[in-house]
């Protein structure tokens, strides 16, 4: 039901976005849930993986399969499990105990500290270098491949450029950080990582953790097109990673490695 403001009343069907649980395993262990939108799980769980450290790249991960049993209970395909190439590495896992829903990538961390985990990549010694009005365009391109947003309005969007500005890979999401893993994802199966000199778009705000997912990605530029939050400029700065917010119109805020925008 649509409802006027003049309290005209109009009954029409509607699009909705769909969220659904993915536990992810690895071997016997439940190591997290996490609430997304169903497809490109396999690239969702990679990135995963990859951003949250427990491996380096996807030669590390042997095998990965929806569980048959679960689905024959539920009928739904909302477990993976994964089998890593180290037996040793697997063991050495213990379960995540928190939950994770669609607009949160770090619930239950204990600290700040506790996600800082390494890079494999220095992305401060990244010569990447683009021109002020070529990230000005990048967001009508990533919009305007968001099939799935133009039917909802509700999914958020993570969209990988090379440095010529030319779109690689966009995934969408109920959760942004499932969007960037899903795009990470993707890189690291087509054994792209690290994605020196790319750039990676968020159609949201920029969080502490999408900025510690591009660094584990080795991504130099992070841009939003809404606000970037304290930490993850604080991150980025740390890091020597570009951070861009605000990139809409005809203007932009840059709030780390400023030196990579060439100003025309």
């Amino acid at each position: 039901m649509q409802v006027a403001a003049g309290g005209a009343v109009t009954w029409r069907s509607d699009d909705v976005s769909t969220e659904e649980p993915l536990e992810i395993r690895i071997g016997e262990v439940s190591l997290s849930v996490t609430m997304r939108t169903p497809g490109d799980d396999f690239d969702l769980v990679a990135g995963f993986l990859i951003t949250e450290g427990i491996v380096r790249s996807a030669s590390q991960i042997a095998a990965m399969r929806m569980c048959p049993d679960a689905a024959a209970e539920t009928g739904e395909l909302n477990i993976v499990e994964v089998t890593l190439t180290d037996p040793q590495a697997t063991r050495d896992i213990t379960p995540r105990a928190f939950y994770m829903t669609s607009s949160c990538g770090m619930c239950g961390k204990a600290s700040i500290e506790a996600v800082r985990t390494k890079s494999a990549y220095d992305v401060a010694a990244d010569p990447l270098r683009v021109s002020a009005s070529l990230l000005l365009s990048l967001p009508a391109i990533q919009r305007s491949a968001q099939r799935q947003f133009s039917r909802t309005g509700g999914l958020h969007a993570a969209a990988l450029f090379d440095a010529g500005g030319v779109l690689l890979c966009l995934r969408e999401d109920v959760g942004r950080h499932n969007a960037f893993d899903k795009v990470i994802g993707w890189a690291a199966t087509h054994e792209l990582l690290p994605l020196r000199s790319h750039i990676i778009l968020a159609s949201g705000r920029a969080s502490f953790e999408l900025t510690q997912k591009a660094l584990m990605a080795g991504i130099p530029l992070l841009a939003a097109v809404s606000a970037p939050s304290s930490l993850a400029v604080e991150l980025a700065a740390y890091s020597g990673m570009t951070l861009v917010g605000f990139l809409r119109g005809e203007q932009m805020n840059v709030y780390a490695g400023q030196e990579r925008i060439i100003r025309q």
